[in-house]
């Protein structure tokens, strides 16, 4: 069976498997792409809780696994510093960012054009420019209203796979493995935030959704900024402008 063949029952699989099958899992779904696709497999890395987890288990496959990093003029300076500190330690991982201009506003008038310039089109200059095949990212089914239709391996974009290997993990296997493997995280969540995203559209929240605290008083509330949902390899949208926002507005910004 190809690797991105297999479907199983993500929430069965969720509630029945205990911590370390979980890691288990989660290590061989990475060895088994990293095998398949060599250095054509490539970790997102967002700076959040999950990334962190997915790194060091990508870490522990192979020390060569890379890794890019999306960041945005809006980032918290904690995530910023974090940042900086994660790249002086790991070369492997490229930073990318869109700094050309856009109206100052718009994260409030409209946030998903928003998200889509200043992360989904670095996203796609990032997959392009590392010859990304496979992106490996820290989704969990989980985590939000919004993701509990992904599976652990996806084709979303033809000849582009998408793995989420820590999909079943739940926020305390989460904060578990970090702290038994002595992972450090984003200094943000010790203030009490439970999702990081950029400054403006990011709130401290409680109760069961972890996303409640992104994109508050929006449409997108608790949602997505759109990596995961629109196309990445191809630049053709689903609303039919076919990336022309993205000649529009230009340059990839590589500060790894």
């Amino acid at each position: 069976m190809y690797l991105h063949e297999r479907s199983e029952d993500i929430k069965g699989l969720t509630e029945r498997l205990n911590f370390k099958e979980k890691v288990d899992r989660s290590l061989s779904l990475i060895k088994e792409a990293y095998e398949t696709y060599g250095e054509g497999l490539v970790v997102a890395n967002s700076l959040g809780k999950d990334s962190m987890v997915v790194w060091d288990l990508a870490k522990k496959v192979s020390a060569d696994i890379r890794g890019f990093i999306i960041t945005t003029r809006y980032k918290p300076k904690e995530t910023v510093q974090f940042m900086n500190e994660l790249v002086s330690e790991y070369p492997e991982l490229m930073v990318f960012r869109n700094d050309q201009e856009i109206p100052g506003n718009l994260y409030i008038t409209d946030p998903d054009l928003c998200c889509y310039y200043l992360k989904v089109l670095p996203t796609r200059w990032a997959i392009e420019k590392m010859g990304v095949n496979c992106w490996v990212t820290g989704l969990r089914c989980t985590e939000g209203r919004t993701r509990t239709d992904f599976r652990e391996i996806e084709e979303r974009d033809p000849g582009l796979i998408k793995l989420n290997p820590v999909l079943l993990w739940q926020e305390r296997e989460i904060w578990q493995y970090l702290a038994l493997n002595n992972v450090r995280v984003n200094p943000l969540y010790a203030q009490g935030y439970r999702s990081l995203g950029c400054a403006p559209c990011t709130k401290i929240t409680s109760g069961e959704n972890e996303r409640a605290g992104r994109w508050v008083g929006t449409s997108k509330c608790g949602g997505e900024c759109g990596i995961h949902t629109r196309p990445l390899k191809n630049g053709v949208e689903p609303d039919g402008d076919n990336g022309n926002r993205g000649r529009e507005i230009g340059n990839v910004s590589n500060t790894g």
